[in-house]
């Protein structure tokens, strides 16, 4: 972890180990993987041509991606650089990635031991952007809405905007990226390819972990295969470093410049963290980043990167010259949150001071039902997420884990994971019906609201049909008041 305030270091300190066996320490120079913070490096590079006069983020992207087809209704023609910026373009989650990721997948011998081996074996892989769109343009995909309209985490739309970067500048993205972004801001320990690992003596060795039988904490082991997705690289597959990464926020904290070298201009910094997109109450995105607009009277620009042995979390809050960068090695872990709590001490609140407070809400219990069901995302391996009643609120099993999910406000909810506090919303049409979650930052539509519980396996009633019934009859008994009256 790091803090740097006016672009001076106050805290950097590694815990744990790069390497448990072998004991070796973490430093602010050991590489680890960011995942999605890329995402923040690809918004620069178009904001960078943009700058030239070469492209316009207001451009409809097929400008650039000609053969890029969505659905039958030419839908594709009204997204526009903006839309795959903020995660508005209407796309639903897709399964793009998966195939993108296929060889290293299918090469990683964790994957070859795991119980969904067989299913990930028959992957076909996707090695281009070109492949990518070909793919897209074969789907059957109903858009979420008209671009603009939601906002749902797309790691296809930022994949394409690293294609448009290679077709405005004419280079390969990762070269674009490394002499326009990295090189200049004096970022020499950050690269895209594996191979530079395989030479680099300070690398951080990549842990998963799986439920242990008998145990409350999870089984923590080594898997040091790195995966890798050339058609997809803009989405989420730069390594870096903490050291690294608090160079490459000084462009946020000063308005466009760091080490020395003009980067962006201040107005395309600014534009980069406008709060386009609400995600959850209190967080919106911009270009590449999340922006609390007010986060107790400041503003907080931030991203997170998860992947394979990858939590990764980056900061700022330009109003007070603070920036921030925190890395591990180890999927899934609240690296954001620890970093927060190092943000809140430098602003004199208290260390565990949240993002948002979600409000307390009493949800009558025959309204719950109307949330329950199966919803279906494209996006992943495990994609199904099962709602049902529970008492007080609602619980929901996703990659197999159950959520208790409470009540915050009118189709809102929080669910606790690792004791911190998160946002859904459910969307319901016009006439009030449920049709999807918005759950991870993505939305993911309702395919049936019968879910079968243990109960109803058992010939009882189900909780649901409980609360139905009795719906039913309340208004029954309103009827007939209304008759006498």
């Amino acid at each position: 972890m790091g803090v740097a305030v006016n672009g001076k270091p106050v805290y950097t300190h590694g815990f744990g180990y790069r390497d448990v066996e072998k004991k070796l320490p973490v430093t602010a120079d050991t590489i680890f993987g960011i995942g999605s913070i890329t995402k923040s490096f690809t918004a620069v590079g178009i904001m960078q041509l943009a700058e030239q006069g070469k492209l316009s983020v207001e451009d409809p992207v097929v400008k650039y991606l000609p053969e890029f087809r969505v659905g039958k209704d030419g839908a594709e023609k009204r997204m526009t650089i903006h839309h795959f910026l903020t995660h508005t373009s209407g796309l639903p989650p897709l399964p793009t990635l998966n195939l993108a990721l296929a060889r290293s997948l299918q090469a990683d011998p964790e994957i070859k031991a795991s119980p969904g081996w067989p299913e990930i074996e028959k992957l076909k892989p996707i090695d281009t952007p070109e492949q990518v769109m070909e793919f897209i343009a074969g789907l059957e995909i109903k858009l979420l809405g008209y671009p603009g309209q939601y906002f749902s985490y797309s790691n296809d739309a930022f994949a394409l905007l690293g294609t448009i970067i290679e077709r405005v500048s004419g280079m390969p993205y990762e070269s674009y990226i490394t002499r326009n972004i990295l090189n200049p801001l004096g970022m020499t320990r950050s690269t895209f390819s594996v191979k530079d690992l395989e030479k680099d003596p300070n690398v951080a060795m990549l842990y998963s972990s799986k439920p242990k039988k008998g145990r409350a904490k999870d089984e923590v082991f080594a898997s040091p295969f790195w995966w890798e997705s050339p058609a997809m690289s803009a989405a989420g597959f730069l390594k870096s470093t903490v050291s690294d990464l608090l160079k490459y926020m000084e462009i946020y904290r000063t308005g466009g410049t760091g080490n020395g070298v003009r980067i962006l201009s201040a107005k395309s910094i600014a534009q980069m963290t406008t709060p386009y997109a609400e995600v959850v109450p209190g967080l919106h995105y911009g270009y590449g980043l999340t922006v609390h607009p007010n986060y107790h009277g400041v503003s907080l620009i931030e991203h997170g990167g998860n992947i394979k042995g990858v939590s990764a979390f980056v900061s700022c809050i330009p109003e007070k010259g603070i920036t921030g960068a925190c890395l591990t090695n180890l999927g899934s872990s609240p690296g954001g949150d620890l970093l927060l709590g190092a943000m809140n001490v430098i602003l004199k609140l208290p260390t565990r001071t949240h993002r948002y407070i979600y409000p307390r809400y009493a949800c009558p219990p025959e309204k719950l039902a109307r949330y329950a069901g199966v919803y279906v995302s494209e996006e992943g391996l495990e994609s199904k997420t099962t709602i049902t009643v529970i008492k007080g609120g609602l619980d929901i099993l996703v990659e197999g884990k159950h959520l208790k999910a409470r009540p915050t406000g009118v189709d809102t909810f929080a669910v606790r994971i690792k004791g911190l506090e998160s946002g859904i919303r459910f969307l319901t049409d016009t006439k009030g019906d449920t049709w999807a979650v918005a759950l991870g930052y993505r939305i993911i539509r309702r395919v049936s609201d019968k879910v079968k519980t243990e109960d109803e396996s058992k010939g009882k009633k189900s909780e649901i049909e409980g609360l139905k019934e009795k719906a039913l009859t309340k208004a029954s008994r309103k009827r007939k008041i209304a008759k006498i009256a």
